[in-house]
């Protein structure tokens, strides 16, 4: 058997992305030896915030060039932000360029109830919260365009500009569709806000309804995103696949996750499907600077995100080992984490995941 080989970039960033992240590879190394049909081999950056308080960039000059000539067929990215450097600093400084550059056009973010796991919800069950957001993760409201001028006075002037192109936006909303019916999922609901911002929000319903067209099969709906945003948490059962804009999927997934149990739970992906270019992993915590270094932060966010970069590196055998060991630690293990409940470390948590793994031999 030929064994198949992975080369990933490796950025742990900033907080608990420096415990997280090496645990995430001790799980994946577990898969590995368990799936003897794949190995991979790891380049660690050092790109983050505490670069940036010694060199002024959060990564150099070149740093996109680094990842376009490594030989990646992955990036995994731990959580970006430092108290002592404002969020949009870090931002743009180094997740936006990468999603940005490398057209990762589609931010894929499961929002799912774990047997085992306790929602804030009452009288809601692992069958009543299972949804899938596709976010446009390249343009819309964070495509930088806008500026300040006459700082300091009082003109001053802020503007921000949010970019909704035709090629952009029917993109994405055919990949809802086109992964609602690969995953037998019944409905695509559309978050908009076309009663306020009349010129970008209906330009997104219409592309919406021309392309929900043609999928016939798929059952279509649209929603304000404030009155979608109480449905979340009113009848989340009600809620399949979700598309929306970068602002409105980026506000709606962590509603998402707070619902599924923890942020500390909950996975992305950020896609180029045409596969130009690697796409990005992370976990969509924050870098939890109130608990960095004290060795309790979830690790199951990052090791769903290696769950879903299986599943785009084509490694299905192995990807849906892991989903089982995942779900298997959410239902029975005691080794969790203070976030959801228990008493476990860091390392005690990944211990058990790994031996859930190397059980399935």
């Amino acid at each position: 058997m030929t064994t198949r080989r992975y080369r990933l970039a490796v950025l742990p960033a900033d907080g608990i992305g420096r415990e997280v992240i090496p645990a995430g590879l001790e799980v994946l190394r577990a898969v590995s030896e368990a799936h003897a049909a794949f190995a991979f081999e790891t380049q660690e950056f050092d790109w983050g915030s505490e670069r940036y308080l010694r060199q002024g960039a959060m990564m150099p000059s070149d740093g996109m060039r680094q990842l376009e000539r490594g030989g990646f067929d992955a990036i995994l990215l731990g959580p970006v932000g430092d108290p002592r450097v404002p969020d949009h600093v870090t931002l743009w400084g180094l997740l936006l360029p990468i999603r940005q550059g490398f057209d990762q056009y589609i931010n894929l973010r499961p929002m799912r109830l774990l047997p085992g796991i306790k929602t804030p919800l009452a009288g809601k069950e692992p069958k009543d919260i299972d949804m899938v957001c596709v976010r446009e993760n390249a343009e819309g409201e964070y495509a930088g365009v806008g500026g300040r001028l006459h700082r300091g006075t009082p003109a001053e002037v802020a503007i921000q500009s949010s970019v909704h192109t035709r090629h952009g936006t029917e993109r994405v909303i055919r990949y809802a569709f086109e992964y609602a019916r690969a995953n037998g999922r019944k409905k695509v609901t559309s978050a908009t806000k076309s009663n306020a911002q009349q010129y970008n929000m209906v330009f997104w319903d219409d592309i919406f309804a021309e392309v929900a067209a043609r999928y016939p099969e798929v059952a279509h709906e649209q929603q304000l995103v404030d009155s979608l945003a109480a449905r979340f948490v009113s009848k989340p059962e009600s809620l399949d696949v979700l598309v929306a804009s970068n602002l409105f999927g980026d506000i709606l997934t962590d509603l998402g996750a707070a619902i599924s149990g923890s942020m500390g739970i909950a996975p992305s992906a950020n896609l180029n499907p045409e596969r130009k270019f690697p796409s990005l992993f992370q976990a969509i915590h924050g870098s939890a600077p109130d608990i960095a270094g004290r060795g309790v932060a979830n690790p199951l966010g990052t090791v769903w995100s290696i769950q879903m970069m299986l599943e785009h590196l084509g490694e299905a055998a192995a990807a849906k080992a892991l989903m089982q060991a995942i779900e298997q630690f959410a239902a029975t293990a005691t080794a969790k984490t203070p976030d959801l409940g228990g008493r476990a470390n860091t390392r005690e948590a990944t211990a058990a995941l790994c031996g859930l793994i190397r059980g399935q031999r």
